[in-house]
């Protein structure tokens, strides 16, 4: 069959036989069958009758399996490094089944594969770190330095200025030798004092344009480390949900702040260092050998050596950085995780276990970065005493000058400050891998980031929304990225001012189906609409004004508890906060508080308790005043008394509003216009509580379940 008729393609790399030998194997998904092919063997198996596929995670491997006439048929084994990809295909084959159109990105080398080496990407990375355009990236860089290219130009105009000086001053050191100090006869000193003053004015400009190029240069890079920063943490904050999961926060806050470092000190100071050393090498080589050739070319014998050892210690160095990048992130996010979570490390007491763990991962981060420090320790001696082999040469042959009369004492010496000038850069270019391997690591993972592909975006002609709260939801399918259908062809139909409670067992789907009512994923297969609008043709910004949510996790922002209330609506006017405030019951504890409204809460509002932390969200929600209320286990951290004060509050809130609420318990929906009860993915109820209480399905059955653990808690008590 052609390519086109491919609907996925993916690799494995374990023998489907033992599961143990490593081989080199491909699977490509037809209609009507699949092939495998496994070191150059081809194999077929019919896909006519299959009804499923199913990903089965082992220890170290992973198996992808097909259920074919109630049978289970092993499609293909793979180490865990392909089980995201794996779980990909798997969940876009059911789809497949299920008869959504085969789509082109469904080709797996679009989907966490390495178009190059076919290698899996690593986990959050949209580019292959071994096949990533780095000469792009800089060209790129250099694109977003427009703004500040005029003081980029002037440092570079100053370099020349420099470099000009710097060769300038062993000529006038000449004169100075030859023609005064060692002169036959007395000079006049008046001519002797202008040489002197000659030499200082040239040493003098040499460091004061030096300080203004120094300075120009840590302005442009400042501004384009700024920019750089700006720029990624905009795009990590556009990010869809799924985007960002992938990535720990540790290693977001590496990119958007060591790695742009290492970008500006590149910037401000390996790039102006490369350009003198250039123009310093190439204005002494031209003087070199305008002077004698044969002399030149012994001191620049070392050069092509230097050059190929660059060239030989590149790739080996590059991806030895890209492994200590990689540790030095899984220790800022090992250091957030204890620092986040000090609270719970504190109450089971394993400040000693926790200081093993970030113990460990530094010590790898450490050993790996010793071993590359030690690496190039051993080699750049060896550079070193190559490059210098010039200069015995060299040593010979003026010597032998200056003892047959050729050459003046004076000559010698200038000669041998250029010497000294041009072995300078020679040197610098021979630690030049190191520091570009460590620039290029960082500029990559920042691009890395910059590039990648955002899958909840706003299309170029999307409209805004002034909601009604008219919510369709249509054959929606969804399953996150790696992962099995969390829900599969769900329907249902909301209309304004209705409450919709959804029910069911955890890890049914209950806040991924909020989720994507509030677009922070898109379905798979399916549509959602608002007022007959796809969500996907909304601007984000747009939808998002029109609802209001109550998370089940609370984040509060270090600040006070004014300022965390006012979030959802900066410029809400001191009543309406306290309005909210007042609904939520935030008003009774805010005013006992050493500085009421504006107590400092903390870093995630550590000082007031979970119930008081979730009723401050509560009031941010109520303060945006939106059309479509969202309550995720919005009561979850609440007594029963308060929960009923905010119940009561919230009634009077859901008139003319349409509101979805997810509870743990289950009596605070009795209210709610209709309730939807999902199992395994799929509606399996709809209806009012005593409709669903009467027909005894599996919504009774949660119910009877929950009195009978509630009767069991107040036995025990």
């Amino acid at each position: 069959m052609s390519e086109e008729k491919t609907i996925a393609e993916i690799g494995f790399d374990l023998d489907r036989s033992d599961g143990v030998r490593r081989v080199e194997g491909r699977v490509r998904f037809f209609g009507d069958r699949i092939e495998l092919s496994q070191d150059g063997e081809t194999s077929v198996i019919p896909a006519g009758d299959i009804s499923e596929y199913r990903l089965t995670r082992g220890v170290g491997s992973v198996m992808l399996e097909a259920v074919q006439n109630g049978e289970y048929i092993l499609i293909c084994r793979a180490t865990m490094e392909y089980a995201e990809i794996l779980g990909i295909c798997q969940k876009r084959m059911n789809a497949y089944l299920r008869g959504s159109a085969p789509k082109k990105e469904w080709l797996s080398r679009s989907a966490g594969v390495c178009p190059k080496c076919h290698r899996p990407l690593p986990p959050g990375s949209s580019r292959c770190p071994r096949c990533a355009p780095k000469k792009q990236y800089l060209r790129r860089l250099w694109k977003m330095a427009k703004p500040y290219r005029g003081l980029i130009y002037a440092s570079v105009l100053i370099y020349f200025m420099v470099a000009g000086l710097n060769m300038l001053a062993p000529y006038v050191n000449r004169i100075l030798v030859d023609d005064y100090i060692k002169a036959e006869t007395l000079p006049v000193f008046s001519q002797y004092v202008i040489v002197v003053a000659m030499l200082l004015l040239v040493q003098l400009a040499s460091r004061l344009l030096t300080m203004l190029r120094s300075y120009l240069q840590a302005v442009s890079a400042n501004k384009v480390i700024v920019m750089m920063r700006s720029v990624t943490f905009e795009k990590v904050e556009r990010m869809s949900l799924s985007k960002v999961s992938k990535r720990t926060s540790g290693e977001l806050m590496n990119r958007i702040t060591h790695d742009t470092a290492d970008i500006q000190q590149f910037i401000s100071s390996e790039t102006g260092t490369a350009i003198e050393n250039i123009l310093m090498l190439a204005g002494i080589s031209v003087l070199l050998f305008t002077y004698d050739w044969r002399l030149a070319l012994m001191v620049l014998m070392p050069a092509p050596l230097v050059i190929l050892s660059q060239r030989l210690m590149w790739n080996f160095l590059r991806s030895r950085y890209g492994r200590q990048w990689t540790l030095g992130a899984r220790s800022n996010t090992v250091l957030h995780d204890i620092f986040s979570g000090i609270r719970v490390v504190k109450a089971f007491g394993m400040e000693k276990a926790e200081h093993k763990r970030y113990d460990d991962v530094i010590y790898a981060e450490s050993r790996t970065q010793a071993d590359n420090e030690t690496l190039f320790a051993v080699i750049s001696p060896v550079t070193s005493f190559l490059m210098g082999l010039g200069e015995f040469f060299l040593l010979y042959f003026v010597g032998n000058r200056i003892l047959d009369g050729t050459m003046t004492l004076g000559e010698m010496q200038q000669f041998s400050s250029y010497v000294a000038m041009i072995y300078g850069p020679l040197r610098w270019m021979s630690g030049l891998p190191r520091r570009l391997s460590r620039t290029m690591t960082a500029v990559a993972k920042v691009f890395d980031v910059i590039d990648e592909e955002n899958d909840v975006t706003d299309k170029a002609d999307a409209v805004d929304t002034d909601a009604r709260g008219v919510i369709d939801i249509e054959n929606v399918s969804f399953g996150y990225e790696s992962s099995s259908e969390v829900l599969k062809n769900i329907n249902l139909s909301i209309k304004p001012g209705e409450m919709i409670g959804i029910v069911g067992r955890s890890g049914v789907g209950k806040s991924t189906l909020i989720n994507l009512i509030m677009r922070l994923y898109d379905p798979d297969d399916g549509v959602i609409k608002l007022d007959g609008v796809d969500l996907r043709d909304i601007k984000q910004e747009s939808l998002r004004h029109n609802m209001g949510v109550v998370l089940q996790e609370t984040m509060l922002f270090g600040g006070t508890l004014y300022q965390n209330i006012a979030y959802a609506k900066p410029d809400a006017s001191p009543e309406e906060v306290i309005n909210a405030a007042k609904l939520a019951g935030v008003h009774k504890f805010a005013v006992r508080l050493p500085d009421g409204y504006d107590t400092v809460i903390g870093e995630k509002g550590y000082t007031l308790s979970g119930g008081e932390r979730q009723r401050v969200a509560i009031a941010r929600a109520l303060l945006h005043d939106p059309r479509i209320l969202i309550l995720d286990e919005a009561t979850s951290s609440l007594d029963t008394e308060t929960e009923k004060d905010i119940q009561d509050a919230l009634q009077k809130l859901i008139a003319g509003r349409t509101t979805i609420a997810i509870a743990h318990r289950l009596s605070t929906l009795r209210n709610a216009t209709r309730l939807v009860v999902l199992d395994r993915g799929t509606v399996a109820e709809v209806g009012t509580h005593s409709e669903l209480m009467k027909k005894k399905g599996l919504y009774y059955e949660l119910v009877m379940a929950q009195r009978q653990m509630s009767k069991m808690t107040k036995e025990s008590a």
